[in-house]
């Protein structure tokens, strides 16, 4: 089981959340509550009828917890990379395995650690499955693609950093497929 932690409580860090910790990992998203998707409304998320933005972060935020995912109401102040990362906050530090960074159009904790940048729009560079140049540290969201922001894609890169790491940790491909109880 490996320990992760996300920086980021938008739909991208909750998304990967629940990947993670529903497939048995030790998961701790740090973030408070003021992701942008408290000013938005959704009307062209797939699945979902209209719903408000604070609405979709509450049953999102829900929906990580109840798989084991631990929410902190805490900004990070700071990354250091060594063998495993640690981030520090105003009340501790903790330590995980993996790091997945969803900061927005700020991406400074990515900067201070020193990923590499893709171009003049400051996008953090990531590969297909937001790896970012640096061994176990993801990116998604805004960070990787600031002009071309949409709450659907963040998710879905969460959701694809995810599958990399629990891929990763088996050594092998994974496929996550949920399907209904059996009456």
């Amino acid at each position: 089981m490996a320990s992760v932690i996300i920086v980021g409580d938008g739909p991208g860090g909750l998304s990967a959340a629940l990947f993670l910790a529903k497939n048995d990992h030790d998961v701790t998203v740090f973030g408070t509550d003021k992701t942008a998707m408290n000013y938005a409304h959704l009307y062209n998320y797939l699945g979902l009828p209209e719903i408000a933005g604070t609405e979709f972060q509450r049953v999102a935020r829900g929906q990580a917890s109840a798989v084991g995912a631990t929410l902190l109401d805490e900004e990070v102040n700071s990354v250091i990379e060594a063998e495993r990362f640690t981030v520090k906050t105003d009340t501790g530090e903790h330590v995980a395995d993996y790091l997945i960074l969803t900061e927005g159009k700020n991406p400074e904790l990515a900067l201070s650690l020193g990923v590499a940048v893709a171009d003049e729009t400051g996008a953090i560079e990531v590969d297909r499955d937001n790896r970012s140049s640096i061994d176990k540290v993801y990116v998604v969201g805004r960070s990787v693609r600031p002009t071309r922001s949409q709450a659907i894609i963040s998710a879905g890169a969460g959701a694809v950093a995810a599958l990399d790491i629990l891929a990763r940790e088996k050594g092998s491909d994974v496929q996550d497929w949920d399907t209904p109880p059996k009456d």
